[in-house]
């Protein structure tokens, strides 16, 4: 593989949502980087609120932020050339070319301003395919959406485009998976099908043996061939899209907790504010053996938390609202007059200041904040994209920030551009807790305010820890794929002459 030609190209498509498109995206990206391949990861159009700031300050997702780490590759807005930040049920703020560029209904983004899209999606692909050996297309949802393919720029629409070779994984886990590959081939038009290539089956768990007859069934409908099985595995979530889930040692509720160093363990709650946007900042906490990270929506389930973090949002004003409603705002408030740790990232930082004045996200105008901290938040139609460096606590810091509230602090100590009162942090800067020796004192500190006798880890790596993790996905596809028929794939395109598989047949 390492001599192989410019321009090579996959789309990774899904049966449904969270069927394991950016899993195996990444695992593929992992794989071949180790090939000697130089590889990209695209994703076209990608909606969520788990984003990151390249270092151009761009925004992207998340995801295909992780999927170039994966692929040993510096994150850039032709990875993710469309973003849509979700508002409310029916709107969403439209980043492209990682600037925002206004907000739409999903009426107005579909019935124009999408397939208006295609040639700059189009563009970014190429430019990734003539400075790389392959690019590892993912798409979104599934490709057989047939009320929307006609506005198509993430599925079929950019792998006829581009005329990519389609992969669709199938999550054996939820069931239906014969039908779900089969009803998605017979649902595409004919010069769709044409590109559609074969199938991947995720998360299996028993005797692959069983599975065989029917995958040579799905063959003999089809005539399409799976190109691997991969087993069920714990604990290889990813930076997330959309949902709820601690990524590195996570479940959907509550973290998975190595033992602790010290005597105690230290329990972190994470309020589930609507819209929450960076969820991801809380990985890094819970990759700390003796750190229990959960997410929580009822007060009385701050009682017991040795720190509550109020994350990120999309939707400062609801988030607040929110808190007031559930009775966790006053919880909050009698977990400062204790003392008692509260950090805020970002959105949450917002919410913990004196006052809000939004004309731009939820336009509600001068609104009381939750008064935490010494701060008061204005909304400016310019989004804040930021890669800052600095210290705190002593130690170096990262991060990034993605906010369009600017903040006036009028008191307190300094802390990562935010600031400090006793107990309670807040800043605006994103991934800060990824920092080791960082995260390090800051635990050390939550643990003296919560007279816990916790101590962190002195080795714990985040950044290793997200190493082992993608060449855990790697391993995945090296051992349970078809690699030779893959890269086939990849350098040659789909197979002449697939057959045309009519919807109700047979």
């Amino acid at each position: 593989m390492t001599g192989a030609r410019k321009g090579g190209g996959l789309l990774v498509a899904g049966t449904t949502s969270d069927a394991g498109k950016s899993v195996v995206t990444a695992g593929i990206c992992r794989w071949l980087v180790r090939q000697g391949v130089k590889v990209a990861p695209f994703k076209g159009q990608n909606m969520s609120l788990n984003s990151f700031v390249t270092r151009e300050g761009a925004e992207i997702g998340r995801a295909q932020a992780m999927q170039a780490q994966a692929a040993k590759a510096e994150p850039s807005a032709l990875m993710n050339p469309v973003l849509l930040k979700p508002g409310s049920d029916r709107s969403s703020q439209v980043v492209l070319m990682g600037k925002p560029v206004g907000e739409l209904s999903a009426r107005g983004y579909h019935g124009g301003r999408q397939a208006a899209l295609l040639d700059t999606v189009v563009g970014c692909l190429e430019e990734l395919r003539g400075s790389h050996d392959a690019v590892i297309c993912e798409g979104a949802g599934s490709p057989a959406e047939i009320n929307l393919r006609r506005t198509d720029i993430v599925n079929m629409g950019i792998a006829r485009a581009a005329r990519l070779p389609v992969l669709v994984v199938g999550d054996i886990d939820r069931g239906g998976v014969f039908a779900s590959f089969f009803g998605t081939t017979a649902l595409l038009a004919p010069e769709d099908q044409e590109l559609l290539a074969g199938y991947l089956v995720n998360k299996f768990r028993g005797d692959v043996t069983l599975l065989e007859p029917g995958l040579d069934m799905l063959e003999s409908l089809t005539g399409r061939p799976t190109y691997g099985v991969l087993p069920y595995q714990h604990g290889l979530g990813i930076d997330e899209e959309d949902g709820l889930r601690v990524s590195l040692r996570g479940t959907v509720r509550e973290s998975v907790v190595a033992p602790p160093v010290g005597e105690d363990v230290l329990r972190v709650a994470v309020c589930a504010v609507p819209l929450m946007s960076n969820f991801t900042d809380v990985d890094a906490l819970a990759a700390e053996p003796g750190v229990v990270v959960r997410f929580v929506d009822r007060a009385e389930e701050l009682v017991d938390a040795d720190l509550v973090v109020v994350p990120g949002t999309r939707g400062t004003v609801k988030a607040l609202e929110w808190l007031r409603e559930r009775g966790l705002a006053d919880a909050l408030a009698r977990r400062v007059a204790e003392g008692r740790p509260v950090l805020g990232i970002c959105g949450g930082f917002q919410v913990l200041g004196e006052r809000i004045e939004d004309e731009v996200e939820s336009r509600a105008g001068v609104v009381d904040g939750l008064g935490l901290l010494p701060v008061r938040v204005r909304f400016a139609r310019e989004k804040t994209l930021a890669r800052p460096v600095g210290r705190a606590l002593g130690e170096p810091v990262e991060g990034y920030e993605i906010h369009h509230g600017v903040a006036d602090v009028l008191g307190g100590e300094a802390f990562l551009d935010g600031c400090r009162v006793g107990a309670v942090w807040g800043t605006h800067w994103h991934g800060s807790l990824e920092s080791d020796g960082f995260r390090r004192a800051f635990l050390r500190e939550v643990a003296a305010a919560s007279g816990r006798r916790f101590v962190p880890a002195p080795d714990t790596s985040f950044a290793a820890l997200r190493e082992e993790q993608l060449d855990r996905l790697g391993d995945l596809i090296e051992r349970h794929a078809d690699t030779d028929a893959l890269w086939r794939l990849i350098e040659g395109g789909a197979p002449a002459g697939l057959p045309f598989v009519p919807p109700g047949a047979p």
